[in-house]
């Protein structure tokens, strides 16, 4: 935000002038800011500019203390230390004075350059002025500084936010493995599980998602103007610089991209984007179920002092933090399926349309975090309602139709039954019908089965035809 305050025209019609400062367009700088404060610090303009800054000296420190250029270049351990102290201690007065010089050079990467040189003149190091950006095109240091912050803003902000959804679902599943319910296929009553196996398969899904993207390879190169060491070769020829950048490229914690144009090829992004994507498919999935076991009274949310649900209803607790984590998703993987679409294709050996829209990875992750947010919240404001739960299952006998039908079907096959087409028998009994305990127990009665698979039947209710639901919920 501006801090001079600039006059804004207000809408046709009105007679005044409000004076406003420049306000945040995006809610993910304003109503969420809280939510992305952390992401905000690597996926920012001034983030980037951060790690422009070290890449740019980490290059600088590893030439001037390589054989290539001769001792006398050496940056001693404390001269390391002044500099790489641009980078870990970057401020807001450092992004005023990157912009300043922008200003002048018309150039972000050329304006960081010119800092790192003016931080060599302040430790009286001129002679290392040319060693700034050396052979080095501005995507060697883009396309490094970028996987630095992603890498960093996946690995300890993302990550961990949804890991902790992952964890408060895998609780609920756990706490909620053997409470029996109603299943629903297309909307209908179907054969019961139970609340903890259903949220343990959102769990499971989730996880594989999530060891998908720690397996994210971060790639960069730093080979040159079209990826050929050219300058390199030109300016030091007899020199392995293939094996010096993937030395550099390695020291920074990324993986070496031997193979690329001017530009590294964002493969690995788009396979991170996709990744998050799922990720977020899955959730949204999640939140759209929760909603759903809300609206029919499975879950009930508990009241948050002084919050209010509807603006006129006052009994009313609307399930917001599902419905925002929803909007969020949907934003956010716009964004991501869009990176992931765009940035792998360049035309010839560069085009900038990939320096356009990198610059929009903020905005999906943003969104993201402010949907994570949102279900961990309201994962901890629900809970079961174990009462109108079962009541709704007690009233829905014909739902062991399928039970009776596979019982016969295993009779037949014993040799212990004569029935033909037992599903057939069972449709025309239930079929579109509510059945009762004891019309179900009287057709049991009256089957041509086993004993035994009668008093296996007349015990059985609903409840209890969960099959393997609460131990699968405990597996997870």
């Amino acid at each position: 935000m501006l801090k001079a305050e600039r006059l804004i025209k207000p809408p046709m019609g009105q007679n005044s002038l409000v004076s406003l400062s420049s306000q945040p367009i995006s809610p993910l700088d304003g109503r969420y800011a809280s939510a992305v404060s952390e992401l905000s610090l690597l996926l920012s303009e001034a983030g980037l500019n951060r790690a422009r800054v070290q890449v740019e000296i980490e290059w600088l420190l590893l030439l001037a203390n390589s054989e290539i250029f001769g001792r006398d270049r050496y940056v001693t351990e404390e001269q390391s230390k002044a500099l790489r102290k641009a980078f870990e201690d970057f401020s807001d007065e450092d992004v005023a004075a990157l912009a300043s010089i922008e200003a002048t050079t018309r150039h972000d990467v050329k304006a960081v350059e010119y800092f790192v040189r003016d931080k060599l003149t302040k430790l009286d190091r001129e002679d290392l002025h040319e060693l700034t950006h050396f052979a080095a095109t501005s995507e060697d240091i883009n396309n490094l500084s970028y996987a630095l912050t992603i890498k960093e803003a996946v690995t300890t902000v993302w990550l961990p936010k949804a890991k902790a959804v992952v964890q408060e679902l895998s609780q609920l599943a756990k706490s909620s493995a053997g409470v029996a319910m109603l299943s629903r296929t297309h909307g209908q009553p179907a054969t019961p599980t139970t609340m903890g196996k259903e949220m343990a398969v959102f769990v499971h899904r989730l996880q594989r998602q999530i060891a998908r993207i720690e397996k994210t390879s971060y790639l960069g190169k730093f080979s040159g103007a079209t990826g050929t060491y050219s300058a390199h070769m030109v300016a030091v020829p007899n020199f392995d610089w293939q094996a010096f950048s993937k030395k550099f490229v390695e020291s920074l914690g990324l993986e070496f991209n031997p193979l690329t144009t001017q530009i590294e090829s964002h493969d690995w992004q788009a396979e991170l984007y996709q990744g998050v994507s799922h990720f977020n498919r899955i959730l949204h999935n999640l939140a759209t179920d929760i909603w759903s076991y809300i609206s029919i009274g499975y879950f009930t949310q508990i009241p948050v002092k002084g919050a209010t649900g509807s603006s006129t209803m006052p009994h009313k607790i609307n399930p917001i933090r599902f419905e925002n984590a929803e909007a969020n998703l949907e934003l956010s993987n716009a964004v991501l399926d869009s990176l992931a679409q765009t940035l792998v294709t360049s035309r010839l050996q560069r085009d900038l349309s990939d320096s356009s829209s990198q610059r929009n990875v903020g905005v999906g992750f943003g969104h993201s975090l402010v949907a994570l947010d949102n279900i961990h919240k309201g994962l901890g404001e629900i809970k079961v309602a174990d009462a109108a739960i079962a009541a709704d299952l007690a009233d829905n006998w014909e739902v062991l139709a399928e039970a009776i039908q596979t019982v016969i079907r295993a009779d037949v096959a014993n040799g212990k039954s004569e029935i033909t087409n037992p599903y057939e028998l069972l449709k025309d009994l239930s079929r579109g019908k509510r059945l009762t305990r004891e019309e179900l127990a009287d057709f049991v009665l009256k089957l041509d089965i086993s004993q035994a698979s009668k008093d296996r039947l007349l015990a059985l209710s609903p409840k209890d035809y969960t099959g393997l639901a609460k131990k699968l919920a405990e597996s997870i």
